[in-house]
This record gives C-alpha cells, structure tokens and sequence, in this order.
C-alpha cells in the first residue's frame, strides 16, 4: 500500500509537477498516448478472440452478389424497354417496309415513348435489308430520323451491329465507345424478329462511369477486386483498372497467364463458362473457392441475371473482416483517437500555445510604444524565462539605460531604414541636434548624480514633444540628443525645434553656473533635405551638428537651421522662441 502511494505521488509529480513547460507537455502527452493504447489493445485483443478461425467466405458470397445485383439491376429494367420496342408491330412493320413514311412515323411514335424511360435517353436503329443507321434521342423531331449512314461490315465501330445480327440470343451486351457523346459505354443490342426472322437491331447505352461507379467505386484492389466477365471470357470491367485510358477488353485466359495464375480460380473460371447456356435466367448461389497462389485468399463467381456475363470479385480475408466485424472495433478505436487528439490539444493550448500568444499580443503593443508589460514575467517555466529574456533583450539593444529614450544603436539602425525608405520616394528627412548648454559646469556645481537627473528630466521631455508616430528622439552620447523627422519640411522642423527649446526651459532646473540663463537650457541644430540613395546617416548628423555650432557660436538657447543640400552655399538661419 505504501509503495503504492509513492508511486502514484511519483506520477503526479511527473505529469503535473513544476518544472520545464517542454517535459510536462511530453510526459503528459506519453501518458495519455500510453493509457489510449492500452485500452486500444485491449479491446483489439478482445475482437480478434472472437472472429479467430471464422470462415470468411459468406462475406465473399456477398460481395459478389451485391456486385452482380447491381450490374443486373442496371440492365434488366433496360431490357424490358428495348423487348417492348423490339416486338411493337409498329417497329417490325417499319423494318419489313423501310421506304413506307407512314410506317416510319408509327415506329418513331413507338420509340419514342420508350427513349425518355432508358437510362441514356437514345436508341441507335440498325436495318438489316439496307444497313441503315438511324439516331433518336428525347429532343430528336420526327423530320430528323432519317438515315446518314450505312453499316460497314468491314468497319471495326460497326461489328457490334454484325455480331447481335448473327448472336443466338435477343439481345447481346458490350463495352464500347459511344462516338457521337464520345464516351465508354455499356451497350444492350436487342434484336428486331418477326417470325424468327432477323429484321435489325436496337442498341441503347448506359454510361460506363455510372455502371463501373455503382459495381466497384468502394473497392482498393488491394484487399478487394473485382471483374466482369462476358461469355466469350472477355473482362470487361476490372475495378483496378477503370481509370486507365489504357484499358480495352481483354481475354480473361491471356490476363489469368499474366497476372491471376492461381489455378484453382483458372480451372473455375473456365468451368463455369463451359456451362453457361445464352443469358442467365435465373442463378445459383455464388460459387466460393480458396486460392493457393498469389495476393489474394479467396475468390467468387457469380453469374449476373439477365445477361450472359459474370462478376469475379477477389479477396483477402482482411477485407471482410475490416469491414464488416470490426466496424464496431474501428468505430470504438476512432472515439478514442479523438479523446486522445483533443485531450493532447487542449493541454498543450492551455500549456503553450494560449501563453504564447499573450507574449506576442504583448510584443506588438511594446513595439508600438505601449505602456503596457510583457506578458510572462512572473512565470518560472520557460514562457517567464523567455519574456524576461527578451525584455532584456530588447531595452538593452535598442534604450539607454540612463534616459530611457531610444539609444545609439537603434540611432544609426532607425536611421539606415528610414534612408532607404526616403529615398525610394524621394521624401523629405529633417534631423535635429541637441545639447545641454554649460553640462560641464552642471556637474561641476551640482555633481554628478544631479546630472544624471537632469540628462532624465531632458530626455523625457524631448519624447513628450516627440508626437507623431515615426518620429523618434535618442541619446547621441553624453549630454548630446538627436531627433529624427521623417516625410517632415522646414518649416515643421523648425516648429519642433522651437517646441523642444520650450520643453526643455519649461523644466526651469537651476543652472546657476551658465553664461546663457539661470536654468538649464539646450542649443539646437536643424537640418532638412531630400533623400537620395547616395545619403548616409553620417551626412546628416554632421550637417545638423554644424548647426548646432553655429548655435553655440551665436550664444547658444536656440537653433540655427541648415538646410541639408547645396552645403556650400546654404547659409544659416538661427531661430529662439522667448
């Protein structure tokens, strides 16, 4: 009992314990993986003890008879049409007096009524005597069925029309290719008689596609096969097959010496076309045989009603037993599949993904200047190790640790990018130079902490005149600020400079050691020009510096203004606000 206590305090502390968010997350994950398996196992154990050394030979019977059921149910309705048309006195009349118009006009009315019942909505009519071709479909007009054509003995298209004129049966079946809606079709030609006398033929067509799809759409040829025979031993259908532009009927004694070898399903097969007699009447149960060779177990025959063709369906035990007994297995594995997806998923939302997120909705705000705090601080797995990671990271890089405002570094980087953007659209760029008059005589007099007070007074309020997003003030160095203007002319730098003169004097810290005033007060440089892709951010920060000599040199607590082209030439222009 003890050890059992330890051990599940062990498993609490291993699943749920503090610790690296990445060991949690796994070992959490394993151990759902490990219990869903277990009961995966369990109830797979228990299934399979149940089906062990069961026959599946029924389940092959039903495949082959659902196959045959459905090709059949397809064609015998197909059937009874053309047999109402084939034996309609109108029809026989016509044929026996093809030149009669009246004739014609009743066995048009006869077809006609039978054409919107068919699968295909058309009839082909072929007339013995003449060889006559004639088309009617559901939109054909009587002045329209006419004949364009004769059957050609010699013309490959036209044998099927030869071959049902000299079959034993009424009516004969075929796959071929439907020239005129040029697509694969299963063709039913039904024989015209009167008397036992052959007059011609009518042949409708159902779409191969829609036959083929009902019969095998289901299959995977690798545990489930399936073929249709005729009773010539011709496959007309193979299901591994169908989609290949390649496939034409083949003999089923070449296909069986190239691929289905196995000669117990060989001796069947031809076992079972010896004894076919014309079209099936009526069946027997499908004939169940197990292979010795190759990659499938067991087959069945079984003969399709109303035609004289057979369906061989191929199969590997698995199949019968994935799809019929081990549904409820499946289904009951799937469930916990899903309990198992949506258990890991919301561990690993609540444990990485949602604190992931508010780090980086954090990060945005911080990026644009937000008040607000990283998220994560006060976390000790490795969400809080990496917020204060890049808190560090990033005031270090890119702040001065004195001032708080923008340092060098993002200076010079800033700068780079906003002359790159400038320059692609020729915009404006002003830049402006400060310095603390008499910083020197500042420390000296009030020492070195007040004037590290006063670099902060200065430097918060640069960046509370500095409004307009882009806009950016930093430390250049020493008592030295610099404030970056982009898209911005003259005349708003100057309205800046004259605002940051005003901020700072507003300040009104004692600087009883100036020659300038009894505060501390700045001097400024200004300059403005157009950027092109020849500028440096060196260019810039020299000409605004020589404006701010030239402030200093005129008396300092004002700027001086510079305009950044024609250096040589520019004269400057000093400004003070009182």
């Amino acid at each position: 009992m003890y050890k059992q206590r330890q051990f599940m305090v062990f498993l609490a502390r291993f699943l749920l314990g503090k610790g690296s968010l990445f060991i949690r997350t796994r070992n959490i994950n394993i151990a759902l993986f490990v219990v869903a398996f277990i009961i995966m196992t369990l109830v797979m154990l228990s299934a399979f003890t149940g089906i062990v050394n069961r026959v599946s030979a029924d389940y092959a019977s039903r495949y082959a008879a659902s196959s045959a059921d459905a090709f059949s149910a397809n064609i015998i309705k197909e059937v009874g049409l053309m047999s109402k048309a084939a034996r309609s006195s109108a029809v026989i009349d016509w044929f026996e007096d093809e030149k009669s118009v009246a004739n014609r006009a009743h066995a048009f009315d006869e077809i006609s009524e039978i054409v919107g019942e068919l699968y295909s909505n058309n009839v082909y009519v072929g007339v013995k005597s003449t060889g006559n071709e004639y088309y009617i479909s559901d939109d054909t007009g009587f002045d329209s069925f006419l004949s364009d054509r004769v059957y050609d003995e010699n013309n490959p298209d036209d044998a099927w029309f030869f071959n049902t004129l000299n079959s034993e049966n009424d009516y004969v079946l075929s796959v071929a290719m439907d020239n005129v809606l040029d697509q694969k079709r299963v063709w039913l030609n039904y024989k015209v008689r009167n008397n036992g006398e052959t007059l011609g033929v009518l042949s409708t067509g159902l779409a191969f596609s829609h036959i083929v799809g009902e019969l095998f759409s289901q299959y995977d040829n690798v545990t489930l096969r399936g073929l249709i025979i005729d009773a010539d031993g011709n496959i007309n259908m193979d299901s591994k097959l169908l989609f290949d532009p390649s496939f034409h009927n083949q003999d089923f004694e070449t296909q069986i010496d190239n691929e289905f070898t196995d000669p117990v399903l060989l001796s069947a097969i031809r076992a079972h076309l010896s004894e076919r007699n014309g079209v099936y009447e009526e069946k027997d149960a499908p004939i169940v045989m197990t292979l010795q060779s190759g990659p499938y177990k067991y087959a069945t025959i079984d003969a399709i009603k109303g035609t004289s063709w057979s369906a061989v369906i191929l199969y590997d035990p698995s199949s019968s037993v994935n799809i019929s007994l081990f549904l409820p297995v499946i289904a009951i594995l799937l469930v916990l599949l899903i309990l198992f997806a949506l258990a890991t998923n919301a561990t690993s939302s609540r444990l990485i993904f949602k604190p992931l997120d508010k780090l980086m909705q954090s990060l945005v705000h911080l990026k644009e200047d937000n008040e607000e705090g990283i998220y994560g601080l006060e976390r000790e797995d490795e969400i809080g190790h990496l917020s204060n990671t890049i808190v560090d990271l990033f005031t270090k890089a890119n702040y001065d640790a004195l001032t708080g405002i923008h340092n060098r570094r993002f200076l010079e980087n800033s700068f780079q990018n906003i002359l790159h953007m400038l320059s692609r659209s020729d915009g404006t760029l002003s830049v402006i130079m400060l310095d603390i008059d008499f910083f020197k005589k500042y420390n000296d007099t009030y020492g070195h902490d007040q004037g590290d007070v006063c670099l902060r007074a200065v430097a918060q309020a640069l960046a509370g005149t500095i409004t307009r997003k882009g806009d950016f003030a930093a430390r250049y160095g020493g008592e030295e600020f610099t404030v970056v203007l982009p898209n911005t002319d003259e005349d708003g730098a100057r309205l800046v400079a004259g605002k940051l003169l005003e901020s700072v004097r507003g300040l009104a810290l004692p600087h009883e050691a100036s020659d300038t005033a009894e505060y501390v007060t700045v001097s400024i440089g200004v300059t403005t020009g157009n950027v092109i892709y020849t500028h440096s951010w060196d260019d810039y920060i020299k000409r605004a510096d020589e404006a701010l000599y030239m402030s200093k040199q005129s008396g300092r607590n004002q700027y001086t203004f510079l305009a950044f082209e024609n250096e040589e030439t520019a004269g400057p222009a000093a400004g003070s606000v009182e």
